[in-house]
């Protein structure tokens, strides 16, 4: 691998570090100031929600200067973000804007190294950035949960920061501080050489190109059941953490930094998952793993009656497992049809649309459904049912076109299990 690529790693590392980390203290931040239990399940919706507003121009505006520079900014912006929660901003709109640096650093990470690396390096170097985005998830909400925790916060609350009063604001401080190390990485990472693209004078004329792009790949019979799946995968997990949170708070009586660690536990399995489905699916069995979708939700519903936490932890590297061996296969599926019908840069700004709209989407509802004055547990009952019920339905979904469509999804299987034993 080449220096650069290590840079890259590096600072893809510490920017994701600290918004796994931003994430928990944010969550302490509304707590200390009593805010209702529905604003803290929002932070997740509020997060993704450039990722879709912006969905057709961030790949756009990724190609039209180096890419080391777009991480740059997007780190900025990430610093600004925590900056307005320290001046007092509402949380909610800060972390806004954190995602809206999340939004634009995401195209550029995966980007610069179809620039930087020849073909031939391009798998093991996804599976760098996987593999660190898993260990950053897992140690960045170790972090947030110790900064805010009862022997650390102290001690940094001792140095007497101008205007940082409490534990969640100390956190918040300390973690501008690795955005400005990411983003000092980002200034390290060399130009490949490759010459930008420029923005059209009008963005909207990107809009069309986009929208058919999303159709082309949901009307695929392949491509529509392993988007839907991803789609649905990603919507459950990137609210799983908070809902794992809370849970551990009415479930367990855990405080933030207690409840942070078991977050953890539910991305190691996911780790381990995501390990063993790589070693033993192949692309054209993907669409096998659907039920395992189904057996994600019913879990989610079950983590209801658990009381212990010698029991909660098995049971949360299971439920992560399961995701694990669910999305890679699934994924895999997905890039191979994407690349097919409309090139991989494309096909990952359409991928990353729709999960962040899921992720949108289930994190309205779970926050919609808190604000009522629905309980943890019956919130947690509500999306477990509806997971499981939408992979029932994309179960379905996928045994109709086998019965319509049987020599079509022959052939694509074909092509699927050719590329895999050949590419």
């Amino acid at each position: 691998m080449k220096r650069g690529f290590y840079t890259i790693m590096t600072a893809q590392f510490f920017s994701s570090l600290a918004d796994n980390a931003l994430f928990v203290a944010a969550i302490e931040l509304l707590r200390q100031h009593h805010a209702p239990s529905w604003q803290a399940a929002a932070l997740v919706p509020m997060f993704a929600l450039f990722y879709v507003l912006l969905a057709p121009f961030v790949g756009a505006f990724a190609d039209a200067r180096p890419k080391g520079n777009v991480m740059f900014i997007s780190n900025a912006i990430k610093v600004v973000g925590c900056v307005l929660m320290l001046v007092g901003v509402h949380p909610l709109l800060a972390y806004t804007l954190v995602g809206l640096g999340a939004a634009a650093y995401s195209p550029a990470k995966y980007g610069i190294l179809t620039e930087l690396l020849p073909p031939s390096q391009l798998v093991k170097a996804n599976g760098w950035i996987e593999g660190l985005t898993i260990a950053s998830i897992i140690l960045g909400v170790l972090l947030g949960g110790q900064l805010v925790g009862p022997v650390i916060a102290p001690w940094l609350m001792g140095l007497h920061l101008p205007g940082i009063d409490t534990a969640a604001e100390v956190a918040i401080g300390m973690l501008v501080l690795v955005y400005a190390l990411a983003a000092g990485f980002n200034l390290r990472i060399p130009h490949t050489g490759v010459t930008p693209r420029p923005m059209p004078r009008n963005p909207l004329v990107l809009l069309p190109d986009f929208w058919t792009c999303n159709l082309r790949l949901w009307r695929d019979r392949l491509g529509e059941i392993s988007l839907s799946t991803t789609t649905l995968f990603w919507g459950v997990s990137g609210n799983l953490r908070y809902i794992v949170l809370a849970w551990a708070s009415a479930a367990l009586g855990y405080t933030t930094t207690q409840a942070s660690a078991l977050v953890g536990v539910v991305a190691l399995g996911t780790a381990v998952g995501a390990v063993v489905a790589s070693m033993r699916m192949r692309l054209d069995q993907a669409t096998r793993v659907i039920p395992l979708g189904v057996a994600m939700g019913v879990l989610v519903v079950l983590m209801n009656f658990i009381t212990n936490v010698w029991v909660a932890a098995p049971f949360l590297v299971l439920l992560g497992a399961l995701g694990g061996f669910l999305v890679v296969p699934m994924n895999a599926l997905l890039q191979h049809r994407g690349h097919n019908l409309m090139g991989a840069g494309r096909s990952i700004a359409v991928q990353n649309f729709n999960e962040q709209a899921c992720i949108l989407a289930l994190g309205a509802l779970y926050s919609f459904s808190t604000g009522m004055g629905l309980s943890a547990f019956a919130a947690i009952t509500i999306f477990g049912l509806l997971v499981a019920a939408c992979m029932m339905a994309i179960g379905a979904w996928h045994k109709r076109n086998l019965r319509d469509h049987p020599h079509e999804l022959e052939r694509l299987l074909e092509i699927a299990r050719r590329d895999d034993l050949h590419g």
